[in-house]
């Protein structure tokens, strides 16, 4: 078997662009799925499962659904993290993209409250649970492909191309419910909400052809071949709780200053503006689908610098750049028109892109290869319900309790600072091609394998 020099891969491994444009497709189709959900609980599922609540309640019952998924998220992780973690990969980005896809394709075709009553929003959370499964095997996958084929001087520019596939699915989300939003009131509510859920089941046969064609990762096949016997019956959720805690403690609060502007500018604000504003919803989907597209471009153009500059440095001025912005995102949204799209353009191509084009090779490498799926997974998943799940919801009791958008600027503002203190006390990278080559020729010693964990 041959080997490169600089990864020790099979020679017969895919190019770093090959593979992470795959990533990047799936994980665009992927979490297109995924926002489609929060795009319709903000617009649709208010009316369609919740109609006997008053406005305000029904808002909050329908984006507690949307919520619903983070929870489940973390169990995805442990189980597609074990898996890939102790069999291959690949197998896992498949799966994950065809749970999410058939979920769903169901979600198009669920009955709503008029015609089944109660059993209709628990069919909704059903499928939003298995939704949040899929998505937590999804980003591990993902982003471990993308790193693991790539040379180390450009682990963190190919790890952000999964990365640039999340507001790639915000685009296609929002593009999707525009159109459909412009048929008639009447029209949308009564089946034209269920189009963009039912032509999911096309991009998931584009994901699963692209997917399929991957090879497996070089990184982690070098890694398999030098595992000793024992250590092949070992968990690896029970193997990273022992050995990387602080890592993922780091790693969950990290994620939470991207995590909260990300969806209090893609699912809160077209609350915000369509019911308090009283804003046209389709200039707001307009708006954040171009401000996710720039996102989308700039997300690969910071990693450059996190190459360049250090993961962590770029984490620490990402945190900066969102603490300052926080209060202008509201300022330039509440002006409407013009100011609507600057606002999303501050908040996603600017501020976002900062420290999530970053989290990816930051978190993925603060965990030994052994358990890099399932740490890496189960830390960016508790990191949504810790940080994502709340955002809208908060948001909206916030600015219902005190009725301005200061205090849900003021919330922005302090959960970016608990990620900059997070990533102020994170313990050193594990480097990839390191830890293989060290499994090769020495045994790691406890105090070692804790100061890299």
């Amino acid at each position: 078997m041959s080997h490169s020099s600089e990864h020790g891969t099979t020679s017969q491994a895919q190019s770093p662009g090959k593979v992470a444009f795959a990533s990047f497709i799936g994980t665009a189709v992927e979490w297109y799925d995924y926002f489609l959900f929060g795009t319709a609980a903000v617009l649709v599922f208010n009316h369609q499962f919740f109609p006997n609540l008053d406005p305000t309640a029904s808002t909050l019952a329908s984006l507690a659904t949307f919520a619903v998924a983070f929870i489940a998220r973390p169990l995805g992780g442990i189980i597609f993290g074990h898996f890939g973690d102790r069999f291959s990969r690949k197998s896992m980005l498949v799966w994950s993209l065809l749970m999410m896809g058939l979920s769903t394709f169901v979600v198009g075709l669920l009955p709503n409250y008029d015609t089944v009553g109660l059993w209709a929003p628990v069919l909704l959370v059903a499928a939003r649970v298995i939704q949040g499964i899929a998505v937590g095997g999804e980003w591990g996958g993902a982003v471990l492909m993308a790193l693991e084929h790539a040379p180390e001087s450009k682990r963190s520019f190919y790890a952000s191309w999964p990365q640039a596939g999340v507001p790639a699915g915000v685009v296609l989300s929002s593009f999707a419910f525009f159109l459909v939003q412009l048929l008639p009131e009447e029209q949308l509510q009564a089946w034209g909400w269920r189009i963009p859920f039912l032509f999911s089941a096309v991009l998931i046969v584009i994901g699963m052809v692209i997917r399929l064609k991957l090879t497996e990762s070089p990184e982690f096949e070098a890694a398999k071949q030098l595992e000793a016997p024992a250590e092949r019956k070992r968990i690896p959720f029970i193997e990273m709780l022992r050995s990387s805690k602080r890592a993922l403690i780091v790693s969950v609060f990290s994620l939470a200053g991207s995590n909260t502007l990300f969806y209090v500018a893609t699912v809160y604000l077209l609350s915000y503006g369509t019911a308090n504003l009283e804003f046209n919803r389709g200039i707001i989907l307009l708006a954040v689908g171009a401000g996710a597209l720039l996102d989308v471009f700039a997300i690969p153009l910071v990693a450059i610098l996190a190459d360049r500059y250090g993961r962590r440095q770029m984490m620490i001025v990402g945190s900066l750049v969102t603490i300052v912005s926080s209060f202008p995102i509201f300022w330039l949204f509440n002006l409407g028109g013009w100011g609507i799209f600057a606002a999303l353009v501050v908040a996603l191509p600017i501020a976002h892109s900062f420290v999530y084009a970053t989290v990816s090779g930051f978190i993925a490498t603060l965990f030994t290869p052994s358990v890099r799926f399932t740490g890496s997974s189960v830390a960016y998943q508790v990191g949504g319900i810790v940080a994502s799940a709340p955002a809208p919801i908060l948001a909206t009791m916030l600015y219902t309790q005190y009725g301005t958008f200061v205090a849900v600027a003021a919330y922005l503002a302090f959960a970016n600072v608990v990620a900059l203190v997070a990533v102020l006390f994170a313990p050193r990278e594990v480097p990839v091609t390191r830890s293989i080559e060290v499994q090769a020729q020495e045994p790691v010693d406890a105090s070692k394998a804790k100061t890299w964990a």
